[in-house]
């Protein structure tokens, strides 16, 4: 049976893991549950609540700006001991000390980007301007530069001299820890036989690139987008589209993801199983022509071969020229091996068919009770004749 302090200790352990998981730097959202007077508790849904200064929630006059039951959003500065809150880091409202301790710590902190300057960007933070090279405004190069410029961001601040007059800042710092959080999270999801949502990031002639978030990409190889033969990966996929695709293999050594679309859909071969038979007259299209046999598409995804020496056609002729690509055909399926992926036919054996066809309707055209002939009618009527003139 659990005893009292058990469950006290289980509650402490809880409360801690929560503390743990929210990580420093991180904003998050809470409802003021007590004011006093040199700080106040905010519950951002834990065991245990958050604590933030009184003059994070002061205006510019002095005055409280918050009561109890308001929500509000703040910056977590600290998780030793419990959560520690700052609200004006976020609203961009931090004064010198903050955000030299911002710099100390390795806190985010918000800027707006005023102007295009050379070399980067005049980013303002609280009452402070500060600079962000242009190779720091993000993760992506060439970018325009103008496309920056108004918007407000996060950065960390890299650089702090002269009591806050000089400041440098940079955004493409936050931006790959982030990515590489999102890279992590997302291979441990990447793993074989998983189906996983992606946005197709480039096509390429011979595949495309699929971005399985956190800047991981996997390749879908033109192959494995269809069981139909596909001439162009363009007709199937474009980039930005959201498709989800199988995990087929992650190589441990370099990392490298192949994916696959077809998986995922119908396989043409189950239906092979009970529809294809051997003795079959069927027809087909002609896909390719090597040099020893004619492949035709049974229907999309399934192909078959028909050896040389089964086109019905003399050695040494031009097999390309007798079955162009593209050409509707007849042929009898010979075998057919579902398993192997395997169907073997015959267009020769289709000129026997149809002879032995016609020697059967002959023979039973044969067979039948043969109608009353003219001869015999003759006969008849000359009997007639004789037997009223006697």
């Amino acid at each position: 049976m659990t005893t009292e302090p058990d469950d006290e200790f289980a509650a402490l352990f809880a409360a801690s893991e929560q503390v743990r998981r929210i990580e420093k730097g991180r904003t998050i959202e809470g409802v003021v549950v007590a004011i006093g007077e040199e700080s106040a508790l905010v519950d951002v849904g834990g065991k245990s609540e958050a604590e933030i200064d009184i003059d994070e929630l002061r205006g510019e006059d002095g005055g409280l700006e918050v009561t109890v039951g308001d929500r509000i959003q703040a910056m977590v500065v600290s998780t030793a001991g419990g959560l520690k809150l700052s609200r004006k880091l976020v609203l961009g409202a931090a004064d010198a000390r903050q955000l030299e301790d911002a710099f100390r710590t390795g806190l985010p902190v918000e800027g707006r980007v005023e102007r295009e300057i050379k070399g980067g960007y005049e980013v303002r933070i609280a009452r402070l301007r500060a600079f962000c090279p242009v190779s720091q405004i993000d993760i992506i190069r060439g970018t325009e530069p103008a496309q920056h410029v108004g918007r407000v961001y996060r950065f960390l601040i890299t650089e702090y001299r002269e009591g806050g007059r000089n400041i440098v800042v940079s955004r493409r710092t936050l931006l790959e820890r982030e990515q590489q959080a999102a890279a992590a999270e997302a291979r441990r999801s990447i793993v074989e036989g998983a189906a996983i949502t992606g946005r197709v990031a480039s096509v390429r002639e011979f595949g495309a690139f699929v971005d399985l978030g956190g800047g991981i990409q996997g390749l879908l190889h033109v192959s494995e987008m269809a069981w139909a033969r596909i001439a162009d990966p363009s007709q199937v996929v474009k980039p930005g589209d959201e498709i989800t695709v199988k995990v087929l293999r992650v190589d441990p050594e370099t990392g490298k993801i192949t994916l696959g679309l077809k998986q995922l859909l119908g396989d043409p071969w189950t239906s092979v199983r009970e529809t294809c038979r051997p003795g079959q007259l069927r027809s087909g299209r002609v896909t390719r022509v090597p040099e020893f046999g004619v492949f035709v598409e049974l229907e999309p995804g399934v192909e078959a071969l028909i050896p040389a020496g089964e086109t019905g056609i003399g050695r040494g002729a031009d097999l390309k020229k007798a079955f162009p690509v593209g050409r509707e055909i007849e042929f009898v399926v010979m075998e057919v091996d579902a398993d192997a992926r395997r169907i073997r036919l015959s267009v020769s054996e289709v000129q026997k068919m149809r002879e032995a066809e016609e020697v059967r309707e002959y023979s039973e055209r044969g067979s039948a009770k043969p109608v009353e002939g003219f001869g015999s009618m003759a006969d008849k009527l000359r009997a007639a004749l004789r037997r009223d003139g006697s």
